[in-house]
């Protein structure tokens, strides 16, 4: 991997740790993020991670634009020995895939879309040789997902399939955008899957809903009352289909304020990651479990 910097403006530098989108191009970007945060450098005001990159907004009246670029080079050596581990959280997000919603929107979004005569879904199968939606629910939900993103949308997350490149769920997003789009829709585009944390205009292929809120400014939501945002970068998904009973079930539970996501502390080694990609990802959920 070979980093680019590039000064955008007075103000900022923009870092691409990679070309494409990758844990690998994630962690580097993470362990410069990091270490420039715990150095404390005067004159940094904001930092900005991406997927494959970040931004850093820095006051060029207490640092020099050339002294910034020298120390993010600087941290970026010495992240060249950091270990590749990570301290994080798996969090069970529930999906009624197929769902009476989202199919009602994207039936009103037909002509925007690559293939008018199908679903998202049944599109997205297809393309990816995947047998039918019962397939991609298989495919989708199998493997755990990483977030490697917040933002766009306050508290989306985009989430990055934890698979090998030629497992990985590939989908275009529609061929121009949709002015409606669901609350709480899973949707894909490109190699990302992202939960839509409000009702809005999007372009994204949508395959399900959640009914599980992620984002709540006014924090009453019981496990958002810390936070208004659920996710941050480096959380771990695991996806579990629900049929409509279930959903409807949790959807009350929410309004009551009785219902709690499972989430589960876990350690994630990118090494060892990389040496057993199933093997990894099996630890990694059973977390969930308390394993």
């Amino acid at each position: 991997m070979k980093t680019r910097y590039s000064f955008g403006g007075d103000e900022h530098i923009f870092v691409e740790c990679d070309e494409e989108m990758s844990l690998e191009a994630f962690f580097k970007g993470m362990s410069i993020t990091n270490a420039l945060r715990e150095a404390k450098i005067k004159g940094v005001t904001e930092i900005c991670p991406a997927n494959a990159s970040f931004q850093v907004r820095f006051d060029p009246d207490v640092i020099a634009p050339d002294y910034m670029m020298r120390e993010l080079k600087a941290l970026e050596a010495a992240a060249q020995s950091a270990p590749s581990t990570l301290d994080t959280r798996i969090i069970e997000v529930p999906v009624l895939y197929n769902d009476p919603w989202t199919h009602e929107t994207l039936m009103r979004f037909r002509e925007r879309h690559q293939d008018p005569t199908s679903t998202d879904i049944e599109y997205t199968a297809r393309i990816n040789n995947l047998d039918g939606v019962d397939g991609f629910v298989k495919a989708h939900s199998g493997a755990p997902w990483f977030v490697s993103m917040v933002g766009f949308v306050a508290g989306l997350p985009f989430l990055y399939q934890m698979v090998d490149r030629a497992r990985q769920i590939q989908s275009p997003k529609y061929l121009r955008p949709r002015t409606d789009t669901p609350r709480l829709t899973v949707g894909h585009g490109g190699c990302f899957a992202c939960i839509y944390s409000v009702r809005g205009a999007g372009g994204y292929q949508m395959f399900g809903i959640t009914p599980m809120p992620i984002y709540d400014p006014a924090q009453t939501t019981p496990y958002l009352q810390d936070f208004m945002c659920l996710f941050k970068p480096g959380d771990i998904v695991k996806w579990k289909p629900i049929d409509r009973a279930e959903y409807d079930h949790t959807v009350a539970e929410v309004d009551a304020g009785r219902w709690m996501p499972r989430i589960a502390p876990v350690r994630f080694s990118l090494a060892e990651f990389q040496k057993d990609i199933d093997g990894t990802n099996a630890r990694v959920m059973e977390a969930l479990n308390g394993h």
